[in-house]
């Protein structure tokens, strides 16, 4: 049996032999901590690889269907715009035919003629605003914008609209005529009927198969 080297120094007469054996069980630990934390690092990038991959494809799955999303959007919308113009056909159908006699009955006198989808030119050439309808005698122009179903909105545009018409009519033609607005609509709602008289314009609703005119008491028409 070989002798153990007895270390003067080490307390309590700990040998090299014991010292070097626990040196090396330290390195074990070491080496085995060292080892699980390099396969605890590589097991975290494979999971951050497959998360990154199924984000990814999770991104491109997602993109597809807003893609999708977004063409039946369109399309609906197509085919709501394509609704929304046919009723406003059916709508204009309606006024057009007896709407000058409607409002002579109101003592206005305007004549069989009926001017449908009047344009406004800019200095370009470019379309500036569009009349569904012109009335028109020697002292009054009435214009009337048809919409299936009005809105609030609706309202501020025609008054834009009027606006538009009257600067036209007095750069363009000199036409100190009176100028007054419509809205005519196949279904009124009662707040669209409030705003559009608040505004000062008739409001032209349908009764059966024509339009009426509904006039409240104390109506007075803005001119423009």
């Amino acid at each position: 049996m070989a002798e153990e080297t007895i270390i003067p120094d080490y307390p309590r007469g700990i040998t090299f032999e014991q010292v070097w054996a626990g040196f090396m069980e330290d390195r074990k630990r070491q080496e085995e901590t060292y080892r699980q934390m390099k396969e605890s690092d590589e097991r975290l990038k494979q999971q951050m690889a497959e998360t990154g991959r199924q984000m990814k494809e999770n991104d491109e799955r997602l993109t597809r269907q807003m893609a999708e999303t977004g063409r039946r959007l369109d399309r609906i919308g197509e085919q709501m715009g394509d609704l929304s113009n046919r009723f406003g056909e059916i709508a204009e159908h309606l006024v057009v035919p007896g709407i000058a006699a409607r409002f002579n009955e109101l003592g206005y006198h305007f004549g069989s003629i009926v001017d449908g989808n009047y344009k406004i030119l800019d200095e370009n050439g470019k379309i500036k605003t569009e009349l569904d309808i012109v009335l028109e005698n020697d002292e009054s122009i009435i214009v009337v914008e048809v919409k299936a179903k009005p809105r609030i909105g609706d309202v501020e545009h025609h008054i834009r609209r009027l606006e538009i018409f009257r600067e036209f009519r007095n750069k363009r033609h000199r036409d100190e005529r009176k100028i007054m607005g419509a809205i005519a609509g196949a279904i009124f709602g009662k707040h669209e009927k409030a705003a559009t008289i608040e505004a000062g314009m008739y409001v032209i609703e349908q009764s059966g198969e024509t339009m009426k005119i509904d006039i409240p008491e104390g109506f007075i028409p803005t001119e423009w």
